[in-house]
């Protein structure tokens, strides 16, 4: 959709820190139908995949022998891979303070990879930036959204927002509110589950089904969103 400059706000989503509630509980991302107390996502837009940037291909080809040589499992870049990468970070967890070249190590390698697993069911490209890993985003080409899947690994890491990584949703400030109004209805999981990579790939999910709902009603489920969008 090239030619339209857009603004741009920020949306945490599940990027943020866990939102406290007065039972001392949190709340994480989904969608759930009030009336059945089940999840409703639709099912993703198959989109024509183009090559990663090779920085990008590079660490999540890491992410794939890592996991492969600790767990013996096969990462294809499909949805159900993401547990061994949940699992990957909650296991290098409690190391990071004996190993502190494990954060760059485990958040560079997984979230490549989270961000392959997006941009492969959703559509997008990549922006990145010679020895600016903070400032790398994934911008979705089915709908106006950008954020940096490293951000998101790193904050599975530390349990908290880790500042100046991106990994909030930036959206046409338009859509914010229809977006957040989809967010409320969420269900209360423990912190470990409100960041992991699992996680933020459903959020994603919701939020893709929450923006083409309101492209379709406006006519426009055709559009598509290049890298220019985003400049």
């Amino acid at each position: 959709m090239t030619g339209e400059t857009r603004e741009t706000d920020d949306v945490a989503g599940a990027a943020r820190a866990a939102r406290a509630r007065e039972d001392g509980s949190t709340h994480a991302e989904g969608l759930e139908d009030e009336a059945e107390g089940t999840y409703v996502l639709t099912d993703p837009i198959p989109e024509p995949v183009d090559a990663a940037p090779q920085q990008v291909a590079d660490l999540a080809a890491a992410c794939v022998r890592f996991i492969g040589a600790r767990y013996g499992a096969t990462l294809d870049f499909s949805q159900e891979t993401l547990s061994f990468v949940d699992q990957w970070v909650r296991d290098a967890r409690p190391e990071l303070g004996r190993r502190a070249e494990l954060m760059d190590l485990v958040g560079s390698a997984a979230g490549a990879y989270l961000g392959e697993v997006i941009r492969r069911a959703f559509g997008g490209t990549w922006i990145v930036t010679d020895g600016e890993i903070f400032q790398w985003k994934l911008c979705l080409s089915t709908v106006f959204c950008t954020f940096n899947p490293i951000g998101m690994v790193r904050e599975a890491l530390i349990l908290e927002t880790a500042d100046g990584w991106n990994a909030h949703f930036e959206l046409d400030p338009s859509e914010r509110d229809s977006v957040e109004r989809r967010l409320a209805a969420l269900p209360i999981v423990d912190e470990e589950e409100y960041y992991a990579p699992s996680t933020r790939f459903d959020v994603v999910a919701i939020l893709v089904d929450a923006l083409r709902g309101a492209m379709d009603a406006r006519g426009l489920s055709e559009v598509r969103f290049t890298s220019e969008d985003y400049r």
